[in-house]
C-alpha cells in the first residue's frame, strides 16, 4: 500500500494532497475538543495509534516483488471516526516514511487517502449499517477491520491506475492488474487483520466497557450480551 517517494508524478500527488487535507483539518478540530472533553480517551486512543503504526509497519512479500501488510484502521474507525482516524493515520505514514522509508512524503497524500481516510470510511459506514442490528459486536469488528484493509488496497490500485494507464485497456485494465498483484497476499491478510482486531476488542469489552459506552461505540446491552460480565456486576454493586 505504501507508495514510494518518487513513485507518482507530482500532478497525482497534488491531487491526493488537496482530498486528504480537509480530512485531516477536521480531524485535528475533532481530536481536541474531544481531548478537551475527556482525556480519559487518551489510552484507547494510544492503542489504536498503536495497532496502526504496528500493523501497517508489518511488510510482507507479495508476487512480482511488490509487498502487502495489514492497516489496523478498523479499531480507530469505530472508536473515533473517521476524521480522528485520518490524524492518527497521518502521524503514522509520516513516522514510517522518515524512519522506516515506507512510503514517501510526496507520496503522502496518496497514502492517507487509501489507508487513513478511504479504508476508514467505507469501514466506518458498514459499522453504522452493522451497530444496531442483531450482529454480534466481534463479527462486526471483524467484518469492519476486514472491509476496511480490502478498500485501501482497492483505491492503491486505483491511485497507480491513474497514474499509469495501461497502453490496451487504459485505467480499468491497469487497476485490473495491480490488483491482482495485491489480492494474493490481502485477501488471506484482511481475514487475519479482521480475527486479531476481533480478539482486542474482546479485550477492551471485559477490561474496560465503560470506555466504548461513553465513546457509544456499542450500547450497554449489545456489551453485556458480548460477555462484558464485569461491567454488569460493578454497576449491579453500585
Amino acid at each position: 500500500m505504501h507508495i514510494m517517494e518518487g513513485f507518482l508524478p507530482w500532478q497525482w500527488c497534488l491531487v491526493w494532497w488537496i482530498i486528504a487535507i480537509p480530512f485531516l483539518v477536521l480531524g485535528v478540530i475533532q481530536l481536541r475538543s474531544m481531548i478537551k472533553k475527556d482525556r480519559d480517551n487518551l489510552p484507547l486512543l494510544g492503542v489504536c495509534g498503536a495497532f496502526i503504526f504496528i500493523l501497517s509497519a508489518l511488510k510482507l512479500p507479495s508476487v512480482t516483488g511488490s509487498c502487502s501488510h495489514p492497516t489496523g484502521t478498523g479499531l480507530s474507525t469505530m472508536c473515533f471516526g473517521v476524521f480522528i482516524t485520518s490524524v492518527i493515520g497521518a502521524i503514522v505514514l509520516l513516522f514510517q516514511a522518515l524512519f522506516l522509508a515506507h512510503g514517501g512524503l510526496s507520496t503522502m497524500g496518496a497514502n492517507m487517502v487509501s489507508m487513513a481516510i478511504g479504508g476508514p470510511v467505507v469501514g466506518y459506514a458498514l459499522y453504522k449499517i452493522l451497530k444496531d442490528t442483531s450482529v454480534n459486536i466481534y463479527v462486526t469488528v471483524f467484518l469492519v477491520s476486514a472491509v476496511a484493509d480490502m478498500v485501501t488496497y482497492i483505491i492503491t490500485s486505483l491511485e497507480l491506475a491513474l497514474a499509469y494507464p495501461a497502453a490496451v485497456g487504459g485505467v480499468a485494465a491497469s487497476f485490473g492488474a495491480f490488483f491482482s498483484i495485491f489480492a494474493v497476499t490481502q485477501i488471506p491478510l484482511s481475514i487475519v487483520e479482521g480475527c486479531v482486531l476481533a480478539l482486542v476488542f474482546k479485550y477492551i469489552v471485559a477490561l474496560k466497557p465503560e470506555i466504548l459506552l461513553k465513546l457509544n461505540v456499542f450500547s450497554e446491552e449489545q456489551i453485556s450480551r458480548a460477555g462484558a460480565q464485569e461491567y454488569s456486576t460493578s454497576k449491579t454493586e453500585a
